[in-house]
């Protein structure tokens, strides 16, 4: 008998949410000290919501920067990592007849920029502890977390300029890897979003930076209103298209713009990602990321209309892009259905 597997939206109930916590001698030790308070932050945020693990270089160490006491439990298990950006490098679910698998997809640091020897196996280290008890499957095929947006209900969203990178893939075309995603996710249709980026992005235009699925008729998108600046052409080819995309039951969908922040700089004076499209989803609440400029308030009064039920909290997330990811790329979330293995 054929299974029914799904890939789980990211509003669906969820168990815990992971963090890779930074290490002094990653590609954050010129602002060490700042990117820890921010993580804090997040994790502790999170925690008031859901249970969270927290991957990280010495437990005793991290553990000692949380004293404030949240709602649910932060648990802590050791292991070594390249980076900090969880939504590439974790697991990815799925549910076959509502029992989960754990997709553990190869992480090659989005197409081979960036050294990832250690993230690539930071599942199958947690399968030696905290995800001992689960279903791992490994697999011969690069994809991240941050490029792909399920609605739970068959329906994928991406871009084009990531899931056919040559650094990705390269022996399967286009139809190969649509194919494999199908087979893989349990998927129906994949919407391919071809326009779209944002400077300083260093992971060929990943999806969560650029449109969300909210629910299984709505999409948030970033929308640039500034003809002068450098995004504007791009972005107003992706809202051409998103118009055109249809959901689960062939209706358009409910199109929500998100706010054009401020255009911010790293200390070299290079422009960096900031985008309010990078938001997480956990258990009655959303967790938005601000950049401290005049278009947060805006950002978080919209997205608080997209979720009426949910707690919409903004957190600062500016050290954040100073390394070209934000608040949904350090986090990946396990639907309900996934138990770790704590004591």
């Amino acid at each position: 008998m054929l299974k029914n597997k799904r890939f789980p939206a990211e509003w669906e109930p969820q168990s815990f949410v992971q963090f890779t916590f930074p290490h002094p001698e990653s590609d954050w030790a010129y602002m060490y000290n700042k990117v820890v308070i921010c993580f804090i932050n997040i994790i502790e945020a999170t925690a008031n919501f859901q249970p969270v693990l927290v991957g990280c270089f010495d437990t005793k160490i991290v553990q000692k920067h949380f004293y404030k006491k949240t709602t649910y439990p932060i648990h802590f298990a050791e292991i070594m990592s390249n980076d900090t950006w969880a939504r590439d490098h974790a697991a990815i679910t799925i549910l076959e007849d509502d029992k989960p698998t754990l997709l553990d997809f190869t992480f090659n640091g989005w197409g081979q920029k960036f050294r990832a020897d250690l993230d690539n196996k930071i599942t199958q280290n947690l399968a030696n502890s905290v995800f001992n008890k689960l279903t791992i499957q490994s697999l011969d095929f690069v994809l991240e977390g941050g490029a792909i947006e399920s609605d739970g209900e068959g329906t994928l969203l991406t871009t084009s300029e990531c899931l056919l990178s040559k650094f990705r893939n390269p022996n399967l075309d286009k139809n190969q890897i649509e194919t494999f995603l199908k087979q893989t996710l349990g998927l129906k249709k994949i919407l391919w979003l071809d326009h779209g980026y944002l400077a300083g992005d260093d992971t060929d235009s990943h999806i969560d930076t650029l449109a969300r699925l909210c629910d299984p008729n709505t999409i948030a998108y970033v929308k640039c209103d500034d003809q002068n600046d450098q995004h504007f052409e791009a972005l107003q080819k992706m809202e051409t298209q998103l118009k055109t995309f249809t959901n689960a039951n062939n209706q358009p969908y409910q199109l929500i713009a998100l706010p054009w922040p401020d255009a911010c700089f790293d200390s070299d004076g290079d422009r960096i990602p900031a985008t309010y499209a990078n938001f997480l989803i956990v258990n009655g609440g959303v967790l938005v990321p601000t950049y401290n400029v005049s278009q947060d308030k805006e950002a978080l009064a919209i997205i608080q209309s997209i979720f009426p039920t949910r707690k919409v909290i903004g957190l600062d997330c500016k050290p954040l892009i100073d390394q070209h990811g934000s608040l949904h790329c350090i986090s990946m979330q396990y639907p309900k259905q996934v138990k770790l293995n704590i004591s």
